[in-house]
């Protein structure tokens, strides 16, 4: 199935100025990941996925080292991983808590590992652990637009290096986090925003 996105520019080519597009803002004003618990298939196609996908990767990237990478979790492969996990959970040291996170894993019909690395250099490893979790926020953004349920999540499988070792991590590598993708079983409720107001300061000399 063809690309539903428009080519991607030439290297070098000018891109069109910003200009008001209110149905983004509308989006962005009521943007909301949905529960991860209630995501059902089906999932993006991997036509889709690779749309999904050249679209997060669209993020400030300091030094264009493309500190991240992907490691997609979907069908025969995804339940395989998940019987791995199931089984890390039973040794975890918080057993009950670590199995009780699963569900969390077992309803998305498609994960996506992003995985940020740091490439060691003159980029600052913070700008670079930054750019994975902008990857990781966009590639939310782009699933909803989609029209796809989506939710960024982290949990104890994240940090686990035993975990690491599955996904094969490399020493300068860590898990940013897992999106799950499907479709919406429920629509997600709205919760407390944070103030604002009160977060910002106007800075003066």
């Amino acid at each position: 199935m063809p690309s539903s996105l428009p080519p991607e520019p030439e290297f070098g080519a000018a891109l069109p100025a910003p200009a008001r597009n209110q149905p983004v803002l509308d989006f962005l004003a009521l943007r909301r990941s949905a529960s991860a618990a209630t995501l059902t298939a089906p999932g993006p196609s991997r036509d889709q996925l690779d749309d999904l996908l050249r679209l997060a990767v669209r993020v400030p990237d300091h030094g264009k080292l493309s500190p991240w990478r992907f490691v997609v979790l979907e069908g025969e492969a995804k339940a395989a991983f998940e019987a791995e996990l199931d089984r890390l959970a039973e040794t975890h040291p918080d057993a009950e808590k670590a199995k009780g996170a699963m569900f969390k894993f077992r309803a998305p019909p498609v994960a996506v590992v992003v995985i940020s690395r740091h490439i060691p250099g003159k980029i600052p490893e913070w700008e670079q652990r930054l750019s994975a979790g902008a990857v990781c926020i966009s590639l939310v953004n782009a699933a909803q637009a989609a029209g796809f349920g989506a939710n960024w999540i982290t949990d104890w499988y994240s940090f686990d290096p035993r975990v690491g070792t599955l996904l094969g991590l490399e020493p300068e590598e860590q898990v940013a986090g897992f999106v799950y993708l499907g479709a919406v079983g429920e629509p997600p409720l709205e919760r407390v925003r944070p103030d604002v107001a009160g977060l910002t300061r106007w800075w003066s000399p």
